[in-house]
């Protein structure tokens, strides 16, 4: 059954852990909610009130937990174990 609620990354395109944390959720063929928080100023914002600072990429998780600027294997392991 496909989950209700996105995996969510807010981001930008010259963000560098932005564009690795996409390579992640492709190499795991994860499905994702993008915005780009320079054109979504109400993205902007939940992404600063979310993580309390000017830090990206943000990613939500349908149960409520997030990373900011996650490694590699942080994101694998929290996208793995959304999916259990």
């Amino acid at each position: 059954m496909p989950e209700t609620t996105p995996i969510i990354m807010y981001g930008t395109g010259w963000c560098g852990d932005c564009t690795r944390s996409k390579r992640t959720f492709a190499r795991l063929g994860q499905d994702y909610e993008y915005i780009d928080i320079e054109s979504d100023e109400a993205g902007s914002a939940e992404a600063q009130r979310i993580s309390g600072a000017m830090r990206i990429p943000v990613i939500v998780f349908p149960d409520g937990d997030f990373l900011v600027e996650p490694s590699d294997k942080a994101l694998s392991d929290k996208v793995l174990a959304v999916r259990d």
